[in-house]
């Protein structure tokens, strides 16, 4: 960790952010020329970064922390946090080689003085190492830097299936089978190879924007002669139970199917068949797995084809469960011949060709423009919406911005009257005309609040007259993105 003093901060801080390669030495040249008579302030430095996209919101709140291990590691600049689970955190991070988007997964520190727990987590890098396959997301490298184990894997555009069915609450039997068979198809090729799961829940499935799901986390995965810790580990103890109580052997590639009928149950309901707990006695009783309420009972309307495929899926005992996932593959497959997607039985097979659209707009965290030349409001706009789940670009004047809306259109864009000038107003008419699918709220500033009555209003756009609250501003932006999903889903049932 460094630490500045008052005088040379600013100085010695930009020499360390360049040696890092977080930022160039021509784009830091640039802000300190910017800065040289306004302050010797770190902090100015880095909200200046900030402001012009060199840092990112993430970077920025380590940095002002003096917070530096860790922000690049190996050849890759961590830009976000994605996802954080009990042992590690998940990072959006960019190839310092080539600039490409890499997902970096850290280990946090309280477990990296775990022999165990490490072991494990180097063991599901080495173990990925080997997967090529399209429904398993790909391992790159494994490293250890600043005392930090760390692993790079493929970036996916997306979410985990949680996230998916949150939102979506339950899906088209159609739907449920086409991820439930990528799942499968991702086991059958690691079976292949000698390696089970052993950790299948709805959070270990990312979805690509393109409708893929694709399995990550196999730090549980063994060889099917292993013997080891794997049980002893909390996150075995669903599977520690219901090999126990039905006397299966441990790694049996069936106890895996079961826990994917687990996951399709959720697909097909929206609800998982058993309350998710932490606590352990309760995760360790033999009746939690073998008296799961049948699914007929939430969704009494499901295709009996469908039903009968769960059911065997989650058969209690082995022996009546699928002894393969080819061999559930073939069903799943069979019973999609035979559904629409709104699962009703017709004779061609039909496929729900909204999913890459969907996933898109609910799974991808929406980009929001925002057009606002004042640092503050900025600053402001920037730390809010991103710690809301938003990606946001800051641009300073109109002209940047409809040239950004042509080349590359966010999902929204907010146009700050009072800070740009008139010229925002054309500018909120043009974008709408220029993108139909762009949704985008123009904010007045009180002394134009009359110009509002001049302006259409439409489902895909708001205004929004000062003073307002900037979390009535985020209830706008969601009111029109909804639009956008809404209206997405419209044209695809034409």
């Amino acid at each position: 960790m460094i630490f500045f003093n008052k005088k040379s901060r600013k100085k010695k801080l930009s020499v360390e952010l360049v040696s890092m390669r977080l930022v160039s030495q021509e784009d830091m040249d640039s802000c300190l020329q910017e800065l040289q008579e306004k302050s010797s302030d770190d902090d100015q430095l880095i909200r200046l970064l900030e402001r012009k996209n060199l840092i990112t919101s993430f970077q920025a709140g380590r940095l002002k922390s003096n917070e530096f291990d860790g922000l690049v590691l190996g050849d890759n600049k961590l830009m976000y946090q994605n996802a954080s689970g009990s042992f590690a955190r998940v990072y959006r991070a960019a190839s310092l080689q080539d600039g490409r988007m890499v997902g970096v997964k850290v280990l946090r520190q309280r477990w990296a003085q775990d022999p165990e727990t490490v072991k494990m987590f180097r063991r599901e890098a080495e173990v990925c190492k080997q997967f090529q396959h399209k429904n398993i997301v790909p391992i790159y490298d494994v490293g250890f830097q600043d005392d930090t184990h760390y692993f790079t894997m493929e970036f996916v555009e997306g979410g985990n299936l949680r996230d998916f069915i949150t939102i979506r609450k339950k899906l088209s039997p159609v739907e449920a089978i086409n991820y439930t068979v990528d799942i499968c198809e991702g086991l059958e090729y690691a079976n292949r190879l000698g390696y089970t799961h052993r950790d299948m829940k709805p959070t270990n499935v990312l979805m690509s924007i393109q409708g893929v799901a694709k399995l990550i986390d196999f730090g549980l995965a063994g060889e099917d002669d292993a013997s080891g810790a794997g049980e002893a580990h909390q996150r075995a103890v669903e599977y520690g139970t219901l090999e126990k109580s039905t006397g299966a052997p441990r790694n049996d590639p069936r106890s895996d199917l079961y826990f994917v009928g687990t996951i399709f149950y959720e697909l097909l309901s929206g609800k998982p068949p058993f309350p998710r707990t932490k606590d352990i006695e309760e995760r360790k009783r033999p009746s939690r797995y073998s008296q799961v309420p049948s699914i007929t009972t939430i969704e009494p309307d499901l295709p009996e084809s469908v039903v009968n495929v769960l059911e065997k899926l989650m058969a209690y005992q082995p022996v009546q469960r699928y002894q393969s996932a080819t061999d559930a593959i073939q069903d799943l497959l069979e019973v999609r011949a035979q559904l629409d997607d709104a699962g009703t039985v017709v004779k061609p097979a039909a496929v729900n060709p909204s999913a890459e659209q969907e996933l898109k707009m609910v799974i991808a965290p929406p980009t929001i423009l925002c057009v606002e030349n004042r640092p503050k409001h900025q600053d402001v706009l920037r730390e809010y919406l991103t710690k809301h789940g938003y990606r946001v670009l800051i641009l300073s004047d109109v002209e940047r911005a409809m040239n950004r809306i042509k080349e590359n259109a966010p999902d929204c864009v907010v146009f700050m009257e009072d800070s740009i000038g008139a010229g925002a107003v054309e500018a909120f008419n043009q974008s709408l005309e220029m993108d139909a699918d762009l949704a985008a709220v123009l904010v007045l500033s009180e002394k134009n609040a009359e110009v509002k009555k001049s302006l259409q209003k439409t489902d895909r756009s708001r205004i929004l007259v000062q003073p307002i609250k900037i979390r009535n501003l985020r209830a706008k932006i969601q009111k029109v993105l909804q639009h956008q999903l809404n209206d997405s889903a419209e044209l695809t049932a034409h």
